[in-house]
């Protein structure tokens, strides 16, 4: 079975190229260029979740998003992994008990591999 992954950012160009490299990988991959709430995100299935911190013009930010997953039962297995230029990612990560976190700007090896631990 396919595995989908999730990728919330505001960042167009960045989703374009997670999109690119994840189909490339085999995985299938929804692209959201805003926020979505813990119930929405639960009837997409992701099998993994992409996180940018700071989304413009949604009214929570990644990490809080995070927190509403980590909250919900039927999605806290999912694995969340933030990605952000953010200086205090880590504590962030921790706060909202993200699975991992990466800083942007990411290498993309590094991301795939890091994605390819959770969902193997």
């Amino acid at each position: 079975m396919v595995k989908r992954i999730l990728v919330i950012d505001d960042d167009m160009d960045i989703l374009s190229i997670i999109g690119i490299i994840f189909f490339e990988e085999g995985y299938e991959t929804v692209l959201l260029e805003t926020g979505r709430t813990a119930e929405e995100i639960r009837h997409l299935r992701p099998d993994l979740i992409l996180l940018d911190v700071r989304i413009v013009g949604y009214f929570k930010n990644g990490a809080e998003i995070c927190k509403d997953i980590k909250s919900e039962s039927a999605l806290d297995t999912i694995p969340v992994i933030l990605i952000s230029a953010e200086r205090d990612l880590e504590d962030l990560a921790r706060a909202c008990l993200a699975n991992g976190f990466i800083r942007k700007p990411f290498d993309l090896d590094k991301l795939l591999i890091m994605v390819k631990n959770f969902l193997n």
